[in-house]
């Protein structure tokens, strides 16, 4: 007799952000049989924990949360005390990938990804065989102006840390702009502490080596949140021109095109779609 053949799964990865919470919505009816996940690193933003929860009730089904089954400070210790970077991004690999493909094992999958049509990136593919990418905004010509209208319509919205970020991911994500950074001390001054603690500790016992671990690229926090008063400055001129240039534009978009401006790095796919 025949081996029936294993069902193939259907997956959809939730970061936080807009795009992948407005996929779920969409692909909602059109997947029934769709499982949704979050890689959590036990270092996000308590906004993005809440915005799950609003999602789960439109969804009308949970969102596996995947865990590591070592944290954040194990992997730092692994890499003897370097700080994750944009050229080193261990936190991704171990921390979001692993957790994703031990979860779904050998199974035959096919994974949907929220990246837009008006976007030119690919966003996380894995390299296992048995996944396969599915990019339905793509294929069906979505952008970003029909992704808001299908939060909206939803009754979700925006997750609530889009008013002074606009990229999901851990409380102390190396890709945070200055700015971000500053806001981050004042939406939520213990988490900024606890950033610094890791600079701080890292530090001390790398000493030896001459280097500096710094989370914001070319300064620490202590000495980025020193000049907060001239980050905030700069950063409401540049609103203001930015508005100026084009005055209907919502302010997301807005706070978007000022933040790029200050640093348009395509962030980690797998953490901010």
């Amino acid at each position: 007799m025949s081996k029936t053949a294993t069902p193939e799964r259907h997956v959809l990865g939730i970061s936080g952000g807009k795009d992948s919470a407005a996929l779920a919505i969409y692909m909602r009816d059109r997947v029934p049989e769709m499982e949704y996940f979050f890689c959590d690193t036990g270092r996000e933003l308590p906004e993005t924990y809440e915005y799950l929860t609003r999602l789960e009730t439109v969804l009308g089904k949970p969102i596996a949360r995947l865990n590591s089954d070592r944290d954040f400070d194990h992997w730092l210790w692994v890499f003897g005390g370097a700080l994750p970077s944009p050229q080193m991004r261990w936190c991704t690999k171990n921390l979001k990938i692993k957790p994703l493909e031990a979860w779904i094992g050998e199974d035959r999958t096919s994974t949907y990804i929220g990246i837009r049509a008006d976007e030119d990136r690919e966003g996380y593919i894995s390299r296992k065989p048995n996944i396969k990418p599915v990019f339905p905004f793509k294929t069906d010509g979505l952008v970003k102006d029909d992704i808001l209208k299908i939060l909206e319509d939803a009754g979700v919205g925006l997750p609530s840390y889009y008013t002074w970020r606009t990229r999901s991911g851990c409380f102390f994500c190396f890709f945070q702009r200055k700015y971000e950074w500053v806001r981050l001390a004042e939406e939520h001054p213990d988490l900024f502490q606890r950033s610094i603690e890791y600079e701080d500790k890292v530090n001390f016992e790398a000493k030896a080596s001459g280097r500096d671990f710094t989370w914001s690229q070319g300064e620490s926090l202590r000495q980025l949140i020193a000049r907060k008063d001239e980050i905030i400055r700069q950063h409401e001129e540049s609103m203001a021109r930015e508005q100026k240039t084009q005055p209907n534009r919502p302010l997301v978009d807005v706070l978007s095109g000022v933040l790029d401006a200050e640093d348009d790095s395509n962030a980690c796919t797998m953490c901010h779609v």
